[in-house]
């Protein structure tokens, strides 16, 4: 029950927050306070402060306009101080990321009275390692090798002086303190494949034993995390923090009240945390690559005792793998039934096992190469720990810099064969009964590298993963985003996130009046979006004369082939004031957009799906959003199509419970790039007749919102 002490606290620090800034408290925001202090109000605890009731979990959808980092930060930042817990907002992007730690949590002390800590906590893989800095320097001649063990599948690449030179030049800075040693205050861009050099992840880190753990960017960022009281991070680090079991890198789940904004993204950000690929060529190649390495390894550095077998008996293991491997190629060849197309200059194939069941001479396969990279995955463990004992100086004739040297290399090859071993172990066994099937596919492609084989393993759903890592043993969590229900209800997000079947879920309004700012216009047209070339040449026609005398304009498609089709079937007047998404970065291109618009000329952005989510175009900026078609999936995605047969063989009905919800919640998304502050306004066009033919179409229609709708029909 939410005590009086804690609503009054809440209650003072909303009002100070809306006098300082001399606005009307919404009524969304209002309520979407009053749910989350209720929410947590209702958990019961013990002594300990332990929860003992049912997990917690709310589910809000809050429109764009709503004041969500407000309506969520006031009540639970009150309830997590009163109850003792630590505050974890996590985010999808990070433009939100940003603007919650430079401007909204700022904003929120200084307004409300409030007294609370914030920082921002990143993956290790954001920060630099001073080790491997230290070492690159020192030991130029190193470094292609350790570009092989390092560089990701089946890619190596040659170091040059401009790497070295930058590498100098962040050593300097960092001495220096004009540099905190993240990827993100660095101010030039860099490309991947240097930054992944410097960079390390926990099985390479040797932690307090490291020479510059005093020093260390990482450990310096996690001790300002273990003392905020608000933490700000991503989805992909909280489910990398649950993975390995909560509390590795954030707050325990158990004291943790979670804020995930952006929550849509939250059920698909999980499978994709928790698939597996490999590619068999890369990988066998790396084995070799790795081979050699300890070969290079032992023939300079006599490694005594254990330590030296144990790194001799790795390469006839690294052998029998390559053959392993070599011989699977040959097996999926035959029992894959591939049917190629071309995909700009690669040859690509795909084949789906059917209900995800493999062969049984494919699982016997997997059980070999399981078993083989779970020995190398041990092996290594155990020569990990060796260099470990030798940090401490417990092995004799091996020194501590010598073993600092060798722990990344053998925690990187660890970590490579224990992922392997996660890929082969989910294609060795069958699913459990009465649980949804994992997807597995393989992937064939072919071009001027060569061809390549890639395996693929993904669960369909998450539900069950975020309930045993997330939902039940976290204190609690709230959900919010502009767009988590689906046709009028939150069925598609209960069963693609697994929250419990008690959690409340409720939709605050927006303080947008939509009927009077917008219009959305389906228009008169002949052509149905099925047949794409006659769809094409008639959204070729009817655009310029939609597009005129407007300023700023977005036109959606849902494919790239239309997108590029519509730009080239257009006059060249047009085709100079259009932004072509695949010309710029997605930065850039709106970059250049509001640079148009300020300088009185007119700007037509044309995107996909990347535009139609997360940009923010006010005013001038976005006065008519062209949409296409109904934003249908893709219906090749291996996953999307394994998860449609599993609820075929229910008896179910895939097409109405995932493509039109899915297709329905997209369609928000994009219209949602209209209206950006309560004084927008607008049109939409849709050019998509199926809404008023089809009877799903009625349905998403209805589920948009409540523009004034305008249906024209054709003049006989």
């Amino acid at each position: 029950m939410l005590e009086e002490s804690q609503k009054k606290t809440i209650q003072t620090a909303y009002s100070a927050f809306l006098k300082s800034k001399q606005l009307q408290a919404r009524p969304g925001q209002k309520q979407m306070i009053a749910e989350i202090a209720r929410a947590l109000g209702d958990i019961d605890t013990d002594s300990e402060g332990r929860r003992t009731s049912d997990p917690s979990v709310t589910v809000i959808e809050a429109g764009t306009g709503t004041g969500k980092t407000v309506g969520y930060v006031i009540p639970a930042v009150a309830m997590a101080k009163a109850a003792g817990k630590r505050l974890v907002i996590s985010t999808a992007t990070v433009t939100l990321q940003e603007q919650i730690i430079s401007k909204d949590l700022p904003d929120i002390i200084l307004k409300t009275g409030l007294k609370f800590s914030f920082t921002l906590a990143k993956g290790r893989g954001r920060y630099a390692c001073l080790s491997k800095l230290d070492r690159l320097l020192q030991e130029e001649q190193s470094v292609a090798s350790l570009m092989d063990m390092f560089a990701g599948e089946g890619s190596a690449g040659e170091q040059d002086e401009t790497a070295l030179k930058l590498y100098q030049h962040m050593l300097e800075e960092f001495a220096a303190s004009k540099w905190q040693g993240d990827r993100d205050s660095w101010p030039e861009a860099l490309e991947d494949q240097q930054w992944r050099l410097i960079t390390t992840d926990h099985a390479q880190c040797s932690g307090r034993r490291c020479g510059y753990f005093n020093q260390c960017p990482f450990y310096k960022a996690r001790n300002d995390l273990d003392q905020a009281d608000v933490v700000v991070t991503n989805h992909d680090l909280v489910l990398a923090d649950l993975a390995l079991g909560g509390g590795a890198i954030l707050p325990d789940p158990k004291d943790c009240i979670y804020i995930f904004d952006e929550g849509h993204h939250l059920p698909d950000k999980a499978i994709d945390h928790f698939a597996c690929h490999a590619r068999l060529k890369g990988t066998a190649s790396w084995l070799e690559k790795a081979g050699k390495h300890l070969q290079k390894v032992l023939g300079q550095n006599a490694l005594p005792g254990e330590l030296g077998e144990r790194l001799e008996k790795l390469q006839p293991e690294f052998d029998q793998l390559v053959n392993a491997l070599g011989h699977t190629r040959q097996m999926l060849h035959r029992e894959a039934t591939f049917e190629p197309r071309v995909q700009g200059d690669l040859t690509v194939a795909v084949y789906r096992f059917p209900e995800g069941v493999v062969p049984a001479a494919i699982r016997q396969q997997a059980e070999v190469l399981k078993a083989g990279f779970s020995r190398c995955s041990g092996m290594l463990e155990k020569v990990a720990k060796d260099l470990n004992d030798a940090m401490d100086g417990d092995v004799p004739g091996i020194d501590r810099w010598q073993a600092e040297q060798l722990y990344p290399e053998i925690g990187a090859m660890q970590m490579r064969m224990e992922s392997q071993f996660q890929l082969w172990l989910t294609y060795s066994l069958p699913d459990p009964e009465g649980e949804p099937p994992s997807a597995r596919w393989v992937k064939w492609t072919e071009g001027s590298f060569g061809e390549e084989l890639e395996v693929f393993s993904s669960p369909i759903l998450s539900s069950m993963t975020l309930w045993q890592t997330l939902w039940n043993p976290g204190y609690a969590s709230i959900v919010t985003s502009a767009t988590l229900a689906a046709l009028g209800n939150f069925n598609r997000y209960r069963m693609r996130s697994g929250i419990p079947s008690e959690s409340k879920c409720v939709i605050v309004p927006s303080p947008f009046q939509h009927a009077t700012a917008a219009r959305l216009v389906i228009p008169a047209m002949e052509s149905n979006p099925r047949d794409s070339e006659a769809h094409t040449e008639e959204i070729v026609e009817m655009l310029p004369e939609l597009l005129q005398g407007i300023k700023g304009s977005l036109v959606l498609f849902s494919s790239r082939r239309q997108m590029n089709d519509v730009y080239y079937g257009l006059e060249q007047a047009l085709r100079d004031q259009i932004l072509l998404q695949d010309d710029y970065s997605r930065q850039e291109l709106l970059k250049l957009h509001r640079k148009n618009i300020d300088e009185g000329k007119t700007s037509i952005l044309f995107g996909l799906a990347s535009l139609a989510e997360g940009i923010d175009l006010p005013g001038e900026y976005c006065e008519h959003v062209v949409i296409a078609k109904i934003p249908f999936a893709v219906p090749d995605d291996p996953v999307e199509a394994a998860l449609a047969d599993w609820l075929e063989a229910q008896g179910r009905n895939p097409f109405m419970e995932i493509t039109v919800p899915d297709a329905a919640i997209k369609l928000v998304q994009a219209c949602g790039r209209l209206l950006r502050t309560e004084q927008d306004t607008g049109r939409i066009t849709l050019m998509d007749r199926r809404v008023v033919t089809q009877r799903y179409g009625r349905m998403i229609l209805n589920s948009l919102p409540p523009f004034r709708q305008e249906v024209e029909h054709a003049v006989l």
